[in-house]
């Protein structure tokens, strides 16, 4: 098992120091969704939310999110982003959303990515909430990366495109 980077011999957090770890190109992709009742996604198709088109918001919010990770998650890097894109796509029952993020730095670009898709999720419910509360943000993920030391890395097809279950599943996934 892989040792964890954030501890020090005594166990307390540290940053880990990147500052001897080779410059690369590296890339992440994130994915997640907003479920939503059928009458507030006809709202969104038909651009009749009250507070305007929350597919374009989130994407902003994603980006500048994604710009902003270092200050979200306390050990994270802040990094040079070269590339960053947040798609939103409506789905069958809901928002598909998902984040490609790149940079040519010292270590990874998964939580940037992370959290581009995650701010972009919350934008979708903020933007909606006035017609249902009762969104669900779901299956956020890393789907896959590239670069760096630990290589490459993409999630099995079946978790970048989930099938729905049976009406009698306790855990139902969202038809896209």
């Amino acid at each position: 098992m892989a040792k964890l980077s954030h501890y020090g011999k005594r166990g307390e957090v540290k940053m880990v120091d990147v500052s001897t770890k080779q410059i690369t190109t590296r890339s992440a992709v994130a994915q997640g969704f907003v479920r939503m009742k059928p009458r507030v996604l006809t709202a969104v198709r038909r651009l009749k939310n009250p507070k305007g088109n929350p597919l374009e918001i989130a994407r902003i919010a994603g980006i500048a999110a994604a710009k902003r990770t270092a200050e979200w998650i306390p050990l994270c890097h802040p990094l040079p982003l070269t590339h960053i894109d947040v798609t939103a796509r409506l789905c069958e029952n809901g928002v598909e959303l998902r984040s490609t993020v790149v940079a040519t730095a010292q270590t990874g670009v998964e939580m940037e990515a992370l959290v581009a898709v995650t701010a972009a999720a919350l934008t979708v419910y903020d933007m909606c909430k006035a017609l249902d509360k009762g969104m669900e943000i779901t299956d956020i993920c890393l789907l896959e990366k590239t670069g760096g030391k630990s290589g490459d890395f993409r999630r099995a097809a079946q978790a970048r495109t989930k099938k729905p279950r049976g009406k009698n599943s306790a855990s139902r996934s969202p038809r896209r």
